[in-house]
């Protein structure tokens, strides 16, 4: 297979959320988010996200310890700017940190962190995970005021919210889709221009049927997905839908 390296394309990383998701409706110890992390790394995942969330809906803390411990890839601790989960991130270690917004009522991630809004705090946070070792990601909307605030952050990478992109393609909105690639791509320029050593990944609601678009545009460091390829697991196993991913992605 195409690596990431020599085809100029992202790296995959694979959020495990939703196998935590799928043990906690029945209270049981299984399946385990680690035995899936560890499946994914074995197929050639590059890394893999999980989200700690402030009401524990899916991933747990026993989770973070278990799979930092044991991953031989890279570690994405998505979690909200809190002091609770800055704490746990600097006994933890992760490699990554990616600072997402968090509203208990949504269903999942609805928009990217309004950076902008919270320089100061986002900047001594950052700070802190810095003092700490772990480099730091914020997940934004592609808009430049976000761009700019994350690179005055002193922020290492961003992660552009695919969202929108991903709505207009399921409601078959063509033309919507297309402006929403643009705006990702212009988003992209825009950070390269702002801060050339800053990373720029992507991710949201990217599927198996749209991920390509995405892939192809230059300068994104890695795309990370979580619901589209454990639901494709659903039928072909993890394993099987890490390759077929990583395949649409590079094809």
């Amino acid at each position: 297979m195409t690596t990431a390296s020599s085809s100029k394309k992202p790296l995959l990383g694979v959020n495990v959320d939703h196998v935590a998701t799928l043990r906690q409706a029945r209270g049981v110890d299984y399946p385990s988010p680690l035995a899936a992390a560890l499946l994914c790394e074995q197929a050639g995942a590059d890394g893999i996200t999980i989200h700690l969330r402030e009401d524990r809906r899916h991933i747990q803390d026993s989770d973070v310890y278990e799979i930092a411990e044991q991953l031989t890839t890279r570690l994405n601790l998505e979690m909200g700017a809190t002091t609770e989960m800055l704490a746990i991130a600097c006994k933890v270690k992760p490699f990554w940190v990616c600072l997402v917004p968090e509203k208990r009522a949504e269903l999942t991630t609805e928009g990217g962190l309004d950076v902008a809004g919270q320089e100061k705090w986002l900047t001594e946070y950052i700070s802190d995970l810095h003092d700490a070792g772990i480099k730091v990601s914020l997940f934004i909307d592609p808009d430049e005021t976000q761009i700019k605030a994350a690179v005055t952050c002193r922020a290492d990478a961003i992660e552009l919210h695919t969202g929108a992109y991903a709505e207009m393609g399921l409601a078959g909105n063509t033309d919507g889709q297309t402006a929403e690639l643009q705006r990702i791509k212009h988003a992209v320029i825009t950070a390269q221009q702002a801060d050339a050593n800053l990373l720029i990944n992507a991710g949201h609601g990217l599927t198996r049927d749209n991920v390509n678009d995405i892939a192809q545009i230059a300068g994104i460091y890695e795309l990370n997905i979580g619901h589209a390829l454990i639901a494709d697991a659903v039928f072909v196993g993890l394993e099987q839908a890490v390759t077929m991913m990583k395949a649409a992605m590079y094809q």
